[in-house]
């Protein structure tokens, strides 16, 4: 797996939100998106 460098595309992909409704990149075309990931560890199970 390479490393995204600041500025760069990101891949798209599919995941759920903190909610759990499944979010895709694509939704969000032509605007600026902050991914920001927490540890599992802090989330609810």
């Amino acid at each position: 797996m390479s490393v995204l460098k600041i500025g760069s595309e990101a891949p798209l992909f599919l995941l759920e939100n903190q909610n759990g409704d499944l979010v895709n990149l694509s939704d969000f075309s032509g605007k600026k998106v902050l991914l920001w990931f927490v540890p599992r560890a802090f989330g609810k199970n």
